[in-house]
């Protein structure tokens, strides 16, 4: 199954938050299970800065936005068993940030039109594009509206990912014709316009062959109108195709025993060096060298969202536990002053650091006891995953991801792998807070088997790539995996042919004077075709050439009378002398009745398909 996924950021390359994490693990993970991925993304100007010497330029050619005929350069990389290509406009994409300009509408239906029109430059035609939020909307747009004049787009199946539905790509009505160049027929039914505007999302939901959400319940979430944003009525209509995917996380890249980001590595089976980094860390951030008092971590953007008014408006009360308290983040003015003026009034016990540093990120991880996410929304969410991983136990809010991951720790049956509450409210976030401060302090012993717990759950991406590859399937009508059900067929057929022929220079020797051609040519042909190919492959290849001479000589009477008549009439002692020409005789003809005609029939099918849906071949 050929899957091009087309993100607007992707770690190692670029990040800003948690699509980059998923855009740059999910792809490997497909491929590892057997699926040919190829990612896209825009050239930007970091991505040029860090791995310009790495890339590959393809070609280039130019891309029609609506009256724009933009120059389009496409770079590639491999890394992972993945194709990553990059598409090059310095006008749109040579810039020091990802997002946050004013002309960001145009720049992302630029990658979108060109995501579809460089399709034919890349090295698979894909049937699927798997697309990811607003910025790549357009794609399940264009590709309809291309399918309408050329054939090469209908065959083509989009899958859509919700990673934030907050975030919908709105623009003025004006916008449809002269920015994105799209009829005004798509305005006209409906199918992009809402409360008056040009919504690129609501378009790509109803265009796309699969809508999916980051989580379970927050696919359940967005048919509701507090978690929509408006757009609850579209998800309740497309209802049928919409799915909950939870994401995973990277866990070679997160592993506390090999991590070379935090001060000592440990694991669950000695964590020990887990005191060490909370140590370390008390010492970064001038804390108070407290080693039984826990530590309580945020790392987030500081917005409304992830319920930091809770926080604020209970701060004093958290303080007067016996905790630390660490925020690492920058978002919002008002949270960033709030919370900078609440760390001087606790020195030695609260500190904060307006920033986003990857290092102490992984620090708090490691040092932390406790991990702080109270969100009033949460797609996925990525944290609790990682700071479970490192052995921090989450209290979260039960919203989204946070409630498929995180479930709740109940004393009298010693279960759960976390703190939860249901309620956003900060009374009911105190009450659990409070519930794992003391539990830390007066029963060691009960909570170190819940860190235990929440180390030994596992979020790889395994197990959501296969998920993912389910949906690929419904949509393309194709069966996954392929190799399971094509397999048992040859090994059947296999058995039987290789019981006549078990011998090998032997049999050829007596088969030889046989006075009936077309009997002695299948098994003359078998082990001289069998001998050279036991060195490449002598699990596999033995077997295949025993099996096809059988099935094809009958069926075919004018090949083996051909050329392989000529070569039974040598005789044995002729075989003894000129073994290297005797062998070269049998391949030939064993090659065009058995096993290599086989191959053929095998794979010009696919050659012959791939060139017609990639006309660049």
């Amino acid at each position: 199954m050929k899957i091009l996924y087309a993100a607007s950021e992707a770690v190692p390359f670029c990040k800003t938050g948690g699509l980059a994490d998923v855009a740059g693990s999910l792809p490997a993970a497909l491929a590892a299970q057997g699926a040919e991925v190829a990612v896209v993304l825009p050239l930007y100007q970091k991505v040029k800065e860090k791995f310009g010497d790495q890339l590959y330029f393809e070609c280039y050619d130019y891309v029609d936005l609506a009256w724009r005929h933009s120059y389009c350069g496409l770079f590639s990389l491999e890394r992972d068993g993945v194709t990553w290509y990059f598409l090059d406009n310095e006008q749109y994409f040579g810039r020091p940030d990802l997002y946050g300009y004013m002309d960001d509408g145009e720049r992302f239906g630029f990658f979108s039109r060109a995501v579809v029109r460089m399709l034919p430059h890349l090295k698979f035609w894909p049937e699927v594009i798997h697309c990811n939020d607003w910025q790549t909307a357009l794609v399940p747009i264009y590709l309809k509206d291309d399918g309408v004049r050329e054939d090469r787009f209908r065959g083509i199946r989009t899958v859509l990912s919700i990673h934030n539905i907050e975030y919908q790509g709105r623009y003025g009505r004006e916008t449809l014709g002269d920015l994105f160049g799209l009829d005004h027929g798509w305005a006209d039914d409906g199918t992009i316009l809402m409360d008056g505007d040009v919504n690129l999302l609501k378009g790509a939901i109803l265009c796309a062959d699969a809508v999916n959400a980051v989580s379970p319940t927050y696919a359940n979430e967005l048919k509701m109108p507090y978690f929509a944003h408006r757009l609850d009525g579209i998800m309740r209509r497309c209802g049928y195709k919409l799915s909950g995917v939870l994401n995973g996380i990277d866990v070679k890249r997160y592993d506390p025993a090999t991590d070379p980001h935090i001060a000592v590595n440990y694991s669950a089976a000695d964590m020990s060096g887990k005191q060490a980094d909370k140590a370390e860390l008390q010492k970064i951030l001038g804390l108070r060298q407290e080693p039984y008092v826990p530590i309580v971590g945020i790392v987030s953007r500081l917005v409304s969202h992830k319920g930091l008014d809770l926080v604020c408006e209970v701060l004093h009360d958290m303080m007067e536990l016996p905790m630390q308290l660490v925020i690492l983040g920058k978002g919002d003015r008002k949270y960033e002053e709030f919370f900078q003026w609440a760390a001087n009034q606790y020195p030695g016990r609260m500190a904060v650091r307006l920033d986003y540093n990857e290092e102490l990120s992984m620090a708090i991880y490691a040092g932390a006891d406790l991990f702080l996410m109270p969100s009033r929304s949460e797609p996925c969410g990525l944290s609790q995953m990682i700071a479970m991983r490192y052995g921090t136990v989450p209290i979260v809010r039960e919203t989204g991801g946070l409630k498929d991951t995180v479930t709740p720790y109940e004393a009298w049956r010693d279960s759960g792998n976390g703190f939860t509450f249901a309620n956003y409210a900060s009374s009911d976030m105190l009450y659990v807070i409070r519930e794992a401060v003391y539990l830390y302090k007066d029963y060691p012993d009960a909570f170190a088997r819940l860190r235990a717990r929440a180390m030994a759950c596992d979020f790889s991406w395994a197990r959501s790539a296969g998920e993912y590859l389910h949906i690929y399937s419904t949509v393309t009508g194709q069966p996954w995996p392929p190799v399971k059900e094509e397999a048992p067929a040859p090994a059947e057929e296999a058995a039987p042919a290789e019981a006549p022929v078990p011998a090998e220079a032997a049999p050829a020797e007596e088969t030889a004077p046989a006075e009936d051609p077309a009997e002695a040519a299948p098994a003359a042909a078998a082990p001289e075709e069998a001998a050279p190919a036991r060195k490449p492959v002598p699990a596999e290849e033995p077997a295949q050439p025993a099996q096809e001479p059988a099935a094809d000589t009958p069926a075919e009477p004018e090949e083996p009378t051909a050329e392989p008549v000529p070569a039974e009439k040598k005789t044995a002692k002729t075989a003894r002398k000129a073994p290297a020409k005797k062998r070269t005789a049998a391949k030939k003809p064993a090659a065009k009745g058995g096993r290599k005609t086989t191959a053929k029939k095998e794979t010009k099918p696919k050659k012959g398909t791939a060139g017609k849906e990639n006309p660049a071949e």
